[in-house]
This record gives structure tokens, C-alpha cells and sequence, in this order.
């Protein structure tokens, strides 16, 4: 029987930025499901049943503070959480404090551009 695929759901808003981190994780055998905002991204995880989350920050409709918050809420606690940012290097610029990246109930965090190498070795940690 052929081994099941690890399910990540990648919750981003920026396209590129989403097909980039799809196909990192689809090169490593993982099943990549895409979300456009937080408000889909939250209806797509009783469907889906993602091993592991990835959200964006900025993102329209519901942001990744605001989304991480509510999948905690809802008893989606057992799920990894890996937060995208790329508020650290424009925090004056932004509605979203730093502090919000570090208060969040995520497991990790990266700052964008990922480092490729990095960020598969921390999916890995969560996923096996």
C-alpha cells in the first residue's frame, strides 16, 4: 500500500508567493492545497485535513493572526501552524506589529523571501 501524503494547506494571497512554496513542498512529495485568504483557508481545512498549515500574514478577508486565532479556537490544536511574514522588515509600515508575529499561537515563523532550504527542514520537524 502506498505510503499517504502528508497534506499541507498554503493560505496566501500573493500568487507567486503561493505557487513558489506549492512547488517546494510538492517536490518533496507533499499534497499542497492553495487558500487565497484566511476566510477560505479556514473553510478548506474541514475538507482538505491538512497535516500542516502555512499563512500569510497580510492577507484581505482575514489575516494570518486572525485566522491562526480562530483555528486555535475552534479545537484545531493537534494542526502545525507556520506563520509567512514580511512584516519584520517593514514594521513602521504596517497594521501588523511585530509583537502580533510573536504572540500568534504558531509553531514557527519565517520571514519572506524564505530560505528554500530552511523552511523545507522545518515542514519536515512537523511533518516527518
Amino acid at each position: 500500500m502506498p505510503e499517504k501524503k502528508s497534506k499541507v494547506l498554503v493560505v496566501e494571497d500573493n500568487q507567486d508567493e503561493a505557487k513558489l512554496v506549492q512547488m517546494l513542498l510538492s517536490q518533496e512529495g507533499y499534497e499542497v492545497g492553495l487558500a487565497a485568504n484566511g476566510k477560505v483557508g479556514l473553510e478548506m481545512v474541514g475538507s482538505f485535513k491538512p497535516d500542516l498549515i502555512i499563512l500569510d500574514v497580510m492577507m484581505p478577508e482575514l489575516d494570518g493572526f486572525s485566522a491562526s486565532k480562530k483555528l486555535r479556537e475552534s479545537g484545531k490544536k493537534d494542526i502545525p501552524i507556520i506563520l509567512l511574514t514580511g512584516v519584520a522588515k517593514q514594521i513602521y509600515n504596517t497594521n501588523y506589529p511585530l509583537d502580533g508575529v510573536l504572540r500568534a499561537e504558531v509553531d514557527e515563523y519565517f520571514e519572506k523571501p524564505i530560505n528554500p532550504e530552511e523552511f523545507l527542514k522545518t515542514v519536515k520537524k512537523y511533518l516527518g
